[in-house]
């Protein structure tokens, strides 16, 4: 059995400004609906094509790499395979580069700090419930490629490692990167 997780690529988004906290709703809006730019490149192309069942998150910059990668359907989109959204603050109006906001939060989430999304403790869970559908879905169809996320990807990684799954560390943090995990199966 064989399972890919490949992250999307590059969204349709200005990284490069200046937010106050209090915007991050409206950013996280305009983040999850963004589009991608740009084309894959050809190993990643090569790699979506052998996989026999295609998994999406139910974002579109997931589904948009996933066409942008040549696949022809997509088996199975979900909110299951989203990213680990960023908590952030309702009220606070300092303003900051948004690269700086994004290590700021993501610092604070993984200790413990979770308004307005899902806890750390929470993502964990819904990436052990990600990797659980993803290893079904591998016994049924063979090969499985996830179009997914940067976070979510790592952690549904560690799970199938520690289920004894063979693959690298890590899937690529880079966007079209990917990871292959596969399980020997005997048939006796």
């Amino acid at each position: 059995m064989r399972i890919t997780l490949l992250r999307h690529g590059s969204p349709d988004f200005v990284w490069q400004r200046h937010v106050r906290g209090n915007e991050f709703k409206a950013l996280e809006m305009e983040y999850d609906s963004a589009g991608i730019t740009g084309k894959p490149p050809e190993n990643s192309v090569v790699q979506a094509s052998r996989h026999l069942c295609v998994v999406c998150s139910d974002l579109p910059r997931s589904v948009a790499s996933a066409m942008a990668l040549g696949v022809n359907q997509v088996d199975i989109s979900e909110r299951l395979f989203r990213e680990m959204n960023l908590p952030y603050f309702d009220k606070t109006r300092i303003k900051l580069p948004l690269q700086v906001w994004v290590i700021i939060l993501r610092s604070l989430w993984f200790m413990g700090f979770s308004k307005n999304s899902e806890s750390y403790r929470e993502a964990r869970s819904r990436a052990k419930q990600a990797t659980d559908k993803l290893i079904e879905l591998a016994s049924a169809h063979r090969s499985v490629l996830l179009v997914g996320h940067g976070f979510l990807n790592h952690y549904i990684a560690k799970e199938l490692l520690s289920k004894g799954w063979v693959g690298p560390s890590s899937p690529g943090r880079k966007y079209w990167e990917y990871g292959t995990y596969e399980l020997s199966v005997n048939i006796e």
